[in-house]
């Protein structure tokens, strides 16, 4: 049910109107029925975007110009991620709702102080880890839940692309302010991981640049407190790209082999229209439906959020994987395993 099903019209300010902000959550809030009121953009390109894409939209030079005029329900948080920080530090004294992209800030640190700036405040505060509710997540969460792989010793995500020739944008080229596979995709990474194996107690690391000023080639190896081994890759320069996901427990092994249509040499092996992977056990093999679920689920979650449901993701989650990354800056300096925290 959208929140336009509910009798609720969901007011957002969006901060920035580029890749993520126009490009993900203003698309998402029109598909669940909500309206994009205000943007901040100093680009004349964007800004005339924002205007043909919301008649009657108003666009603001800076954050503190569209706090001041007020008139919406959520702020949304879509800036570079170096600016992030400064952003909720602008926003929280306001009060209202505010959902930042991930990551929530460039390390550890500045996570912790944009969740305390925002319990000062009494500012409700979510991050848009938008993948826990891909249907592959879920479905595997659901898998899990029903004891059908046994003891999980082992999980493997990949996010590989072959793409040697870098977009030209700030992810790919903006040293030291938030660019990078490691925070771009490994947020994502590292949050799925946490999210179905808990706590990590330490991690190894593998960070190169191999087409880009900043790291595009990324491998993490984490050890859960509960057991299980996460090993995790993120990767531009990827000819043939590994299986999606790979689960070994005691019982079996879930396996996913494509993900949003990136090319891959598993292609053959891609189960069927609603069907989100295979259960294997050796040479035998069984699709496994895909639990319903879409990226729009979260602004409808954001949507019950601002009338008082629960919070769409903990704030502190986003603190818990930034201190899995500032490790695995460490292991990747250190040449070993890092402790968490």
């Amino acid at each position: 049910m959208g929140i336009e099903d509910r009798g609720l019209t969901l007011r957002a300010g969006v901060v920035g109107y580029g890749d993520a902000g126009r490009g993900i959550h203003a698309r998402l809030l029109r598909e669940v029925g909500a309206t994009v009121t205000d943007v901040v953009t100093r680009d004349p390109a964007r800004r005339t975007l924002a205007e043909t894409d919301w008649p009657g939209i108003r666009v603001h030079d800076d954050l503190a110009g569209m706090l001041d005029h007020g008139g919406f329900d959520v702020v949304v948080v879509a800036s570079p991620t170096g600016r992030h920080l400064e952003n909720v530090l602008t926003a929280v004294p306001a009060g209202i709702p505010l959902v930042v992209d991930k990551p929530l800030a460039l390390d550890e640190p500045g996570a912790r102080a944009a969740v305390l700036a925002a319990q000062e405040h009494g500012t409700p505060l979510t991050v848009f880890q938008n993948r826990r509710w891909d249907t592959e997540q879920l479905t595997l969460a659901a898998l899990l839940a029903t004891g059908a792989l046994g003891d999980v010793h082992r999980f493997e995500r990949r996010w590989e692309r072959w793409r040697p020739v870098p977009k030209a944008r700030w992810r790919e080229n903006a040293v030291g302010d938030g660019g990078g596979l490691l925070l771009d995709l490994g947020s994502h990474l590292v949050d799925s991981a946490v999210q179905l194996f808990g706590p990590v107690d330490s991690v190894h690391a593998e960070l190169r640049a191999l087409t880009t000023p900043t790291e595009d080639d990324v491998f993490l190896a984490l050890r859960h407190a509960g057991g299980t081994i996460s090993h995790l890759w993120a990767g531009g320069l990827v000819g043939a790209p590994g299986p999606r996901t790979r689960v070994l427990g005691s019982r079996g092994a879930f396996l996913v082999t494509e993900f949003e249509g990136e090319p891959t040499p598993f292609a053959p092996l891609a189960p069927g229209t609603g069907t989100a992977g295979w259960l294997v056990h050796g040479d035998e093999r069984e699709a496994v439906p895909s639990a319903a679920g879409g990226h729009a689920d979260f602004y409808r979650a954001v949507a019950a959020w601002v009338t008082g449901g629960p919070v769409p993701v903990d704030p502190w989650d986003a603190v818990r994987t930034a201190a899995v990354l500032d490790a695995a800056r460490r292991s990747a300096a250190s040449g070993s395993s890092e402790p968490v925290g």
